[in-house]
């Protein structure tokens, strides 16, 4: 990702702590119960965040949390959440390595990877959100009930995740290799855009998304 660097993202961040939380790790386990929420769900690498704010803005009986690495990047998630007035909405400005220190196990509903890094390079396949480090993870932190979300443009790192996601103990509920051509078909699908993902499809790119469950959220993964 090509950023343009902002010098006072730091302390523009710093200064709004109820929103760009702090010490994440002091929330651990209690997102819900100091946010007055009922759901927890978790978008990693947020980018601009016009995914996320559209949903926060839809759900606010929810709790919507937006972990991007990139400080200079996420504090336009921040001006969006304060200009839409959202008060469902927090920012982690963390590495996704780091999310087992800020969330107990159980505490997650939805996890949203939304056009992440792919990592094409096979020394770097460790750092792809869908490898299999992660997904036991995100498993040990979600529901009984919850799930993951994908979306990418990219088609490798796409067949990766499936093969990821079936070799380590995770289940399909869905699964589209082309979701505009599938929304044109049928109206009625909701679907949230996020920046990344008007530009591609703009150019005729298909959209390729999946939905996961851990069929266990103690499944050992395949290193």
């Amino acid at each position: 990702m090509r950023m343009k660097h902002k010098p006072w993202a730091e302390s523009y961040l710093q200064s709004h702590p109820s929103i760009a939380i702090q010490e994440p790790e002091l929330r651990k386990g209690k997102w819900l119960q100091a946010a007055g929420k009922t759901k927890l769900h978790i978008e990693i690498g947020s980018g601009k965040g016009q995914f996320i704010t559209q949903l926060a803005a839809q759900h606010p009986d929810w709790l919507f949390i937006a972990v991007e690495k990139h400080e200079s990047v996420v504090v336009s998630v921040l001006q969006k959440c304060i200009e839409q007035g959202l008060n469902n909405l927090c920012i982690l400005n963390v590495d996704a390595e780091r999310l087992t220190e800020c969330f107990a196990d159980n505490e997650v509903d939805v996890f949203y990877l939304n056009f992440s890094d792919p990592w094409p390079k096979k020394r770097h396949m460790k750092r792809r959100l869908s490898h299999a480090g992660f997904l036991n993870h995100y498993a040990q932190m979600l529901t009984n009930e919850g799930q993951l979300q994908m979306k990418t443009d990219n088609q490798g790192l796409f067949i990766f995740s499936l093969e990821s996601f079936s070799q380590n103990g995770w289940g399909m509920e869905a699964i589209s290799f082309d979701l505009h051509h599938q929304i044109e078909m049928d109206p009625t699908i909701e679907n949230i855009e996020t920046e990344y993902e008007e530009k591609f499809s703009a150019k005729g790119q298909p959209i390729y998304t999946l939905t996961a469950k851990p069929l266990s959220n103690r499944t050992e993964t395949v290193e």
